[in-house]
C-alpha cells in the first residue's frame, strides 16, 4: 500500500467519512467498543475483547501500531487476518479507495488499513469490535464509528505537535471519541485531563463511570506471573482475578475493561465470576513487559513516552526485584527521550543504546551522547545494531551472574519491541 507514512497526515475525517459511505457504511454494521488515550490502550483494547469473547461472542479487534506484522491490527476472534484474507480485504475496497483518491482525497495509509478493519468486521461478521485510536480522537479515522462505550485510558504527553503541548490539550482531543448516547468509562486522569473529559461527558449528556469511584482495584498483590486482583466493577465486585501481566497500570487497564464490557451488558445483572476469572487468565499483551526468555531474564516493553516509561519502571521494580538492571534502549527522535532516559537513570544500572528498524529512530550517536550526559559515559555503551546490542545487554546480565539477580530490559518504543521480539523469536502476535 503506497499511501506514505503513518506518522504523516492532515486531520480530518472527511476521507475516511466518504469511502464509508461508498463501502456501505460497514462501522454501523455492529456494536462499538472505542478505547483512546495515551497510555495502555492496546492492553485495555485486548483485555475487553478477551471478556468478550469468553461471553461467547464475536469479536473484531483493531490495534495499532502492529510489533511484527501488519496484521496483526486487524482480528477476529483473537486471531490476525490471515495473508490471503488480508489480501482479499483489501482488494475488496480497492475500487472504492480509487473512487475516493480520483476527487482529489488520496486516503492515507492508516485511513486504509482501519476501512479494511471495519470492512473484515462486517463480512465476518463480528457481534461486537472493540477499535483503539491510532492517535487523539476527534480526527482520528476510527472516529467514523460511534461507540455505545467509551474508553479513556490514562492521557499523558505524547505527539505533542499533532495533539497538543499541555494535558488538557490533547483531552480535548482524545474526548472527541464521547458522543451523545454513550456510556463514557475513564481512567483516573491528572486534574486537567479530568477537567476537560467531564466537561466533554456533560456536553453530550453521556453516563459516566469513573475509576475510583464508580469501579476501580480495591486490592492487588504480586503473584507468579503477574498480579491477583480484587476488583470493584459498575454491578459487583470480582475476587481472586488472576492477570498475567504487571504492574499497577495493567491493573487499572483491567478495571478499566471490566467495565466497559458490563456497560455494554444490558440490565442490572452482574457478569459470571468465573467468567471474568477465565478471561482474565488468558489476557496476554505482547511486547507490553513481555518475558521474552529466562536466565538472564529479558524482558521487552514498548513504553514510548515519559508517562509509559513510568508505569514500566514501576512495574519492574514491584514485579522483578533485579539487582541489577541492563537496558538495551532503541529511541524514535521525536519523542521525549530526554526525559525517559532521566526517569530510566535511578534503576538503570548500565545502559546500551541502540537504533530500531524505523527511519523515525534516533541516530545511535546522537543518543549516545544524551544518554552519557544523564548516566555518565562509564555506564554507557554503544550498538549501531538491535541484535549486537541485545548481545551486549545480555553479556553483562551474564557477567554479573544469574545469583546476582540480573536482568534486561529492551525499550523505547514499539518498533524496538517488535523489533526484539523478532530477533528473540518470541512467538507470534495474536
Amino acid at each position: 500500500m503506497e499511501r506514505g507514512v503513518e506518522w504523516n497526515f492532515e486531520p480530518t475525517l472527511d476521507r475516511i467519512s466518504a469511502l464509508m459511505d461508498v463501502l456501505g457504511s460497514p462501522q454501523h454494521a455492529y456494536q462499538v467498543i472505542h478505547v483512546a488515550g495515551t497510555n495502555g490502550k492496546s492492553s485495555t483494547t485486548r483485555m475487553i475483547e478477551t471478556i468478550l469473547r469468553e461471553r461467547n461472542l464475536r469479536v473484531g479487534r483493531f490495534t495499532s501500531p502492529h510489533l511484527v506484522s501488519m496484521r496483526e491490527r486487524i482480528c477476529v476472534d483473537g486471531v490476525p487476518l490471515s495473508e490471503e484474507r488480508f489480501t482479499e480485504v483489501y482488494e475488496d475496497i480497492a475500487p472504492y479507495l480509487e473512487m475516493i483518491d480520483a476527487q482529489g482525497r488520496r486516503l492515507s495509509f492508516f485511513e486504509t488499513l482501519t476501512a479494511m478493519a471495519f470492512a473484515a468486521f462486517a463480512d465476518a461478521p463480528v457481534d461486537v469490535a472493540v477499535i483503539e485510536t491510532g492517535m487523539g480522537g476527534s480526527f482520528d479515522a476510527t472516529n467514523v464509528a460511534d461507540g455505545a462505550v467509551v474508553v479513556i485510558t490514562p492521557i499523558s504527553l505524547d505527539h505533542v505537535d499533532y495533539l497538543g503541548s499541555d494535558i488538557a490539550t490533547i483531552a480535548g482531543e482524545k474526548a472527541g471519541i464521547i458522543k451523545p448516547g454513550a456510556t463514557a468509562v475513564l481512567a483516573q486522569q491528572e486534574l486537567p485531563a479530568a477537567e476537560v473529559l467531564l466537561r466533554r461527558a456533560a456536553e453530550t449528556e453521556v453516563s459516566v463511570a469513573r475509576e475510583g469511584l464508580e469501579f476501580g482495584v480495591l486490592g492487588r498483590e504480586v503473584a507468579v506471573g503477574g498480579q491477583l486482583l480484587h476488583l470493584k466493577g459498575l454491578k459487583a465486585d470480582y475476587e481472586e482475578v488472576l492477570l498475567p501481566l504487571y504492574g499497577a497500570h495493567q491493573a487499572g487497564n483491567a478495571a478499566c475493561a471490566l467495565a466497559a464490557v458490563e456497560a455494554l451488558t444490558a440490565g442490572d445483572e452482574a457478569l459470571d465470576s468465573e467468567l471474568v476469572r477465565q478471561a482474565f487468565m488468558q489476557v496476554r499483551s505482547p511486547g507490553r513487559l513481555e518475558v521474552v526468555r529466562r536466565g538472564p531474564t529479558v524482558l521487552v516493553d514498548a513504553a514510548h513516552n515519559p508517562g509509559g516509561v513510568q508505569a514500566m519502571l514501576e512495574a519492574v521494580s514491584e514485579s522483578f526485584g533485579f539487582s541489577r538492571l541492563i537496558g538495551v534502549v532503541a529511541m524514535a527522535g521525536d519523542k521525549d527521550v530526554r526525559t525517559m532516559l532521566e526517569l530510566m537513570e535511578p534503576m538503570v544500572d548500565e545502559i546500551v543504546v541502540t537504533r530500531n528498524s524505523s527511519p523515525r529512530s534516533m541516530e545511535v550517536g546522537e543518543l549516545g551522547a544524551l544518554t552519557e550526559d544523564i548516566f555518565g559515559t562509564e555506564r554507557v555503551r554503544r550498538a549501531d545494531r538491535l541484535d549486537d546490542a541485545i548481545d551486549i545487554g545480555i553479556g553483562l546480565a551474564d557477567e554479573a551472574g544469574e545469583l546476582a539477580g540480573a536482568g534486561v530490559l529492551i525499550t523505547g518504543s514499539v518498533v524496538t519491541a517488535g523489533d526484539a521480539r523478532l530477533l528473540l523469536k518470541a512467538g507470534e502476535v495474536g
